[in-house]
C-alpha cells in the first residue's frame, strides 16, 4: 500500500495535540508561519526553520527560450523564484537510504511469498 502525505488537516490535527490548543490556535500558528516566510523570504532573501531547512530567493537571468509549437524564439524574461534548501540533519545518509530500500524489497518480497 502506497504512503500518503500529511495533509494541511492532519498537520494541524497534530501541532494541536502536541501544544495542547485547539485545532482554530493551531490553525492561526500555522497560517502566521507561512506569512512570516513569505514576508521575509521577499524581505531578505532568506527564511531559516532551524532543523528543517532554508527558503532561499534566487535572481535568474534572461534567456532565450523556444516556443515548443512553433518552434519560435521567444525571450524570457529574469524573475526572482524561491528555492528550499533541506539542512544536513534532514539529508539521509546514503547507507541509511539503501538501507531503507532493501528494507522494502524484503519486506515486499516476504508478502509476496505469505500469498503463495
Amino acid at each position: 500500500m502506497a504512503e500518503t502525505r500529511m495533509t494541511q488537516t492532519a498537520i494541524i490535527k497534530e501541532l494541536a495535540e502536541a501544544s495542547e490548543v485547539s485545532n482554530k490556535v493551531a490553525k492561526q500558528f500555522l497560517e502566521h508561519f507561512a506569512s512570516m516566510a513569505v514576508r521575509e523570504t521577499k524581505k531578505h532573501g532568506v527564511f531559516v526553520m532551524p532543523g528543517i531547512g532554508r527558503l532561499v530567493r534566487s535572481d535568474r537571468k534572461a534567456r532565450m527560450g523556444r516556443n515548443p509549437a512553433t518552434g519560435e524564439a521567444i525571450k524570457i524574461p529574469a524573475k526572482k523564484v524561491v528555492k528550499f534548501r533541506i539542512a544536513k540533519s534532514v539529508k539521509l545518509d546514503p547507507s541509511e537510504l539503501f538501507g531503507r530500500m532493501c528494507q522494502r524489497i524484503e519486506t515486499s518480497t516476504a508478502e509476496g511469498d505469505r500469498e503463495r
